[in-house]
């Protein structure tokens, strides 16, 4: 028997004018999801419990089956792991993004205009937080690279606690009201505006400005934590498993429940990524001898954080032909499996970021293949099936015994 969840990050949205009045799970064309549908179990799960914050790390805990208000410490010690930061149970580690200001005057009164300036390539960022870790580094602070815009800082025996905000979630909008505040908040602000005296006039920034492309001119701080202690996932429910993802965070869940982790050639946690690559790795890893696989795609998430509307689309018709498509081919061989789709959260296009909104699932069985009495797959047909996960941790479970 041979398990596979497929998770399209942010996949979910609401209706939009632009589709017609429909969502972008709705407007795309997904004959293979569809099927599943139509053939399996659909509903929808709550992935964030009340109160807490819609992070694709409290997600990813809940349908990896951990239940976040339990087992969540921050995003960025999952990070760190899979960069392989070796962290003391003392640490404090954050995540670093590199990010675009529009900056007229002071630091403090710049604008936020790109989360991830414009995607910035894994090696243009990792000589800008090289020279950051150069300068700014301590014998308590360090700089790690990661992928792309994702970074790290670790404070060895940081103390303390702070207001630190996600810079996703403030696009257009200045950062004076939501700079660092709290617990040793004055480090925080001073690291953020010594990288841009640092960055601004760097080659790499330079170049991207010639190229049309926005620069890195800042670190922003914030996802802080400590190293989690999550139950072996082997141990938890008796499957050997990976995880394939480009994102450091989703590994990191990974390598801390004990399973093994993927790299993909190719695989950039955005729309350019190797959706083919990701299904053929998990097809190989389940060859190998591996029962579960867990793929998660970044690319439907990132489309909702920059209004890409048209590529969210594609993005999930990439995941139906590229992923779930080539998956099915390749599990058609077995006698037996199941297969999992869906997102962590909603980033509807029109917020441009997470919501805490259920979201829909679909279970598909080999053995258990009957109609199930809906269509297709989107938000509102999962909802009118009535079937509701109210703990999204539960999901995993559900899944491994349907």
């Amino acid at each position: 028997m041979k398990y596979v969840v497929v998770l399209g990050d942010g996949m979910a949205d609401y209706r939009m004018s632009q589709l017609g009045n429909r969502t972008p799970l709705q407007y795309a064309r997904k004959p293979n999801i569809d099927f599943l549908a139509a053939n399996g179990e659909t509903g929808i799960v709550r992935t964030i419990p009340e109160g807490a914050s819609p992070g694709s790390d409290t997600a990813n805990l809940s349908v990896m089956g951990y239940d976040p208000m339990k087992y969540y410490t921050g995003r960025s010690p999952l990070e760190a792991v899979s960069m392989g930061v070796q962290l003391a149970d003392t640490d404090l580690a954050f995540r670093c993004n590199l990010v675009t200001l529009d900056i007229d005057g002071d630091y403090e009164s710049a604008v936020m205009i790109d989360y991830s300036s414009d995607e910035i390539s894994t090696s243009e960022s990792t000589e800008l937080i090289n020279e950051i870790n150069k300068q700014l580094s301590t014998s308590d602070i360090s700089f790690h690279a990661g992928i792309s815009y994702r970074h790290c800082m670790v404070w060895h025996a940081g103390s303390g606690s702070r207001n630190l905000t996600p810079p996703h979630d403030i696009l257009e909008k200045r950062i004076t009201p939501y700079l660092p505040s709290g617990d040793n908040s004055d480090m925080f602000v001073r690291l953020q505006k010594k990288s841009n005296e640092i960055l601004t006039n760097h080659p790499v920034n330079k170049s991207r400005i010639s190229r049309g492309l926005r620069p890195a001119n800042s670190i922003w701080l914030w996802g802080e934590g400590r190293k989690p202690g999550l139950p072996d996932f082997t141990a938890k429910y008796g499957l050997s498993g990976s995880v394939v993802s480009a994102v450091d965070l989703i590994k990191g869940i990974g390598i801390c429940a004990g399973l093994d982790t993927v790299d993909v050639a190719g695989a950039t946690g955005n729309i350019n990524t190797n959706f083919r690559g990701k299904a053929e790795a998990a097809l190989k890893e389940l060859q190998n001898g591996k029962d579960f696989v867990y793929i998660h795609i970044e690319a439907p998430d990132e489309c909702g954080h920059r209004f890409e509307i048209e590529n969210k689309v594609r993005s999930i018709e990439l995941i139906d032909e590229l992923v779930v498509g080539v998956l099915l081919e390749g599990l058609a061989a077995y006698d037996d499996f199941s297969l999992m789709v869906l997102p962590d959260h909603p980033t509807p296009l029109s917020l441009r970021t997470h919501t805490s909104d259920p979201v829909p699932y679909v279970i598909y069985r080999k053995r258990s293949e009957k109609p199930s009495g809906v269509a297709g797959y989107d938000e509102f047909q999962a909802q009118e099936t009535g079937v509701y996960v109210e703990e999204g941790h539960k999901l995993m479970e559900r899944f491994l015994q349907l």
